[in-house]
């Protein structure tokens, strides 16, 4: 089964196309790694995935559905560069999913702040950037829905608050039938973290695939992100 298919899929801002044509299947319960340079249009797929925007032409059928509201209860997004508010606490924000977020498990969000060191009474404002990215994926992390999104999750922090959400991502996606999209720069740190693929290019899809049938025929997902390219 796959989560998600898309055929045709166009977007187009004034001029310029941020997607063309772009065509692909991803499998559903697996991790997936969304991968590209910047522009190649991963964050307007992400986009066109929970209906913020609206393609130009094409289809898209995610969980079996188009998109809607009532279908974004079933997807946990954390779009590029989303900050939270700097008057929350832990404490606070935990309240808040469980109190608005479909499938928001309180007890897994608090096991998931303490095994990421995150005090219940820490407020955002006080946090770094890695411990802000922490937050913001116990919003998504501890909610019980088929699909996450993660847009960069792992841009500008520190090596060790990586490696904690990569080891948190690879423990959930193993108690659960959930399909997790996670777009990177990466690639070094994170090629352990997928099963599957997808590289964008310029709007378009140009390779996608299961990763261990791709380094069989190509190696490292490094070389193969060099190859595509240079």
């Amino acid at each position: 089964m796959n989560a998600i298919e898309c055929k045709g899929l166009s977007k187009q801002f004034e001029k310029n196309f941020a997607l063309q044509e772009a065509e692909v299947k991803i499998p559903e319960n697996r991790i997936i790694g969304v991968l590209g340079p910047n522009g190649a249009g991963k964050s307007t797929f992400f986009r066109l995935l929970v209906g913020q925007i609206k393609s130009n032409t094409g289809e898209i059928h995610v969980l079996g559905q188009k998109p809607s509201w009532e279908l974004n209860h079933q997807i946990a997004y954390l779009p590029d560069r989303a900050r939270w508010y700097l008057d929350y606490s832990v404490e606070k924000t935990i309240e808040y999913g469980k109190n608005f977020l479909p499938g928001f498990q309180e007890d897994k969000a608090y096991d998931l702040a303490d095994r990421m060191k995150l005090d219940a009474s820490m407020m955002t404002a006080s946090m770094s950037k890695g411990q802000e990215a922490k937050l913001m994926l116990i919003l998504c992390m501890a909610r019980e829905v088929p699909l996450v999104i993660l847009d960069e999750p792992f841009a500008g922090i520190d090596m060790i608050a990586k490696e904690q959400i990569m080891e948190t991502i690879i423990d959930l996606a193993s108690e659960r039938e959930q399909t997790i999209l996670i777009s990177t720069h990466e690639i070094a740190e994170t090629e352990g973290l997928f099963d599957y693929v997808v590289f964008f290019k310029e709007g378009k899809v140009i390779l996608s695939g299961d990763v261990e049938e791709l380094r069989g025929q190509q190696g490292s997902l490094q070389s193969i992100y060099r190859e595509l390219y240079r």
